[in-house]
């Protein structure tokens, strides 16, 4: 038998030596990390443009501002997934953007006392009322009480009965902010005082998002398995995509990093249909949100990609549907997706969600992808969780190869070599590679074990000697999506059926 020493030379003083070597003492270890891209305030201590890991909700309001995009990112992750390791990219205000504006005009005397219940961005904001209080005094009410509620992303500022609400932040996301009253109307205690009228209009509008161009090389080749950002501009997505392609990115074979993104966008079916087609990407998946959902786009965002994490870091393959959203408000009765828009919604590739006992749920979790380099349709990558089972099953066969033969040499089937030589031989790989696609298949991630060794091609480059070149066929497992039935039903079954 050959030892492999690795550190261990002929040595002529006595008399004891040992060396350490760790390649059969590891097990896979896979720490998947999550990414959360948004605005900060200037306030915000962190330095914009670098990744930073964030431990807790305090930390995240200290580096990003109080009331900040990213910190509200942050609060709705962890409203989802207490686990996960979540790092974030500050990302300051582009210098030409412009802040959305808002107004909430009060009109009429108070003939009876009350709260007024209007939210912002989800979140319930309340001022008494008293009899006779004139629409001045209720403005200016309301909008001390925005001012206490530092935890918004507005500002507030009252006038002769209307206050007018800035967003902390500029850009076109801030008309994402919905502002409503009474959401949960009567059943849930919530009613305008009598003798009072409140409406809401849009003032300036916002414009003008940061480019994410700007900042994404600062991820280098650090692994992101979750990337939630808050935009959904062509200039934005295509720089997102170009980050994780195949061909240079974070899932070609010089990077393998992988990872995959998630953001969100409001609309009608016909805007957001529209806007399905023209995207085509299978490392991005995008949540259509109701027009009247009050939670804001990059906080549903972020509940959806949380959720999805929180069970994917178990089981890459197990499908998403039916987690619960955590601290998202679901549109109001008649305006949520119909069976039929969900239907057309994922034929376009864009991920639904679904309003089931009043909690927003996840429908299915699948890409922009929908066809392939010459324009036909093409299912293969569909589902979110064929990707995120790709990239398990890759750095798995990674880890086993370089752990195990990380300084071996390389001959043909056939070679005479001592027992324990570093050597390695195709077949000898080929042994390696199906012992661990047994082990997949009983952890439940792949299936047809036979099939995938008969179809497994280990081979020595025919003009490379020191290259192995292999056709690895996995069959993924799949996930159980329709169950249908055809309930062929009897008023009585005869006697002698």
């Amino acid at each position: 038998m050959t030892v492999p020493f690795n550190q261990i030379a002929a040595a002529l003083v006595p008399l004891f030596y040992a060396e350490m070597d760790n390649s059969a003492a590891n097990a896979f270890v896979n720490n998947q990390r999550a990414l959360l891209i948004g605005q900060k305030l200037a306030a915000g201590s962190a330095a914009a443009g670098v990744p930073i890991l964030v431990g807790n909700l305090a930390q995240a309001k200290a580096l990003f501002g109080v009331g900040s995009m990213l910190a509200r990112m942050y609060e709705t992750w962890r409203k989802n997934d207490l686990y996960g390791e979540v790092w974030c990219l500050p990302i300051a205000d582009n210098a030409a953007g412009v802040q959305q504006t808002g107004t909430i005009t009060f009109t009429g005397n108070a003939t009876a006392a009350g709260t007024h219940n209007i939210y912002i961005a989800g979140q319930r904001v309340q001022a008494a009322v008293a009899v006779g209080d004139t629409p001045t005094i209720q403005a200016t009410a309301f909008a001390n009480a925005i001012t206490a509620a530092v935890d918004l992303p507005v500002t507030a500022t009252p006038a002769a009965g209307v206050v007018t609400w800035t967003c902390k932040w500029k850009g076109a996301t801030g008309a994402d902010i919905q502002v409503g009253a009474n959401y949960r109307g009567q059943a849930g205690g919530e009613t305008t005082p009598g003798g009072v009228t409140v409406a809401f209009a849009a003032g300036t509008a916002g414009a003008t998002d940061p480019l994410l161009s700007t900042v994404i090389s600062a991820l280098g080749d650090d692994e992101f398995d979750w990337i939630v950002h808050p935009y959904t501009d062509s200039a934005n997505l295509d720089a997102i995509g170009a980050e994780l392609n195949d061909v240079a990115g974070r899932w070609s074979w010089t990077r393998q990093v992988y990872g995959h993104v998630y953001s969100a966008k409001r609309g009608s079916l016909a805007t957001l249909v529209t806007f399905g087609q023209a995207r085509n990407d299978p490392h991005h998946t995008i949540a259509p949100i109701e027009p009247t959902v009050p939670t804001p786009c990059w906080e549903f965002a972020s509940a959806f990609t949380a959720q999805n994490a929180s069970s994917l870091r178990i089981d890459p393959a197990r499908p998403t549907q039916t987690l619960v959203l955590q601290g998202v408000l679901p549109a109001p009765v008649g305006g949520r997706w119909l069976f039929s828009e969900r239907q057309s919604l994922l034929t376009y590739g864009l991920a639904c969600c679904v309003t089931r006992n009043g909690a927003v749920a996840i429908d299915r979790a699948v890409t922009t992808y929908q066809k392939n380099s010459f324009g036909q349709a093409d299912g293969s990558y569909r589902d979110s969780e064929t990707l995120f089972t790709s990239a398990y099953v890759l750095r798995r066969l990674r880890y086993r190869i370089t752990q195990k033969f990380p300084r071996h040499k390389l001959a043909d089937d056939g070679t005479r070599f001592s027992a324990g030589a570093a050597i390695v031989t195709p077949g000898m790989v080929r042994g390696e590679l199906i012992d661990e696609y047994d082990a997949l298949e009983y952890e439940g991630i792949v299936e047809n074990s036979k099939l995938f060794a008969k179809n497994l091609i280990v081979e020595r480059n025919a003009t490379d000697p020191n290259r192995l070149d292999v056709l690895f066929p996995p069959d993924y497992i799949n996930q159980l999506r329709v169950f249908a039935v055809l309930n062929q039903f009897r008023l009585q079954y005869a006697g002698n059926a």
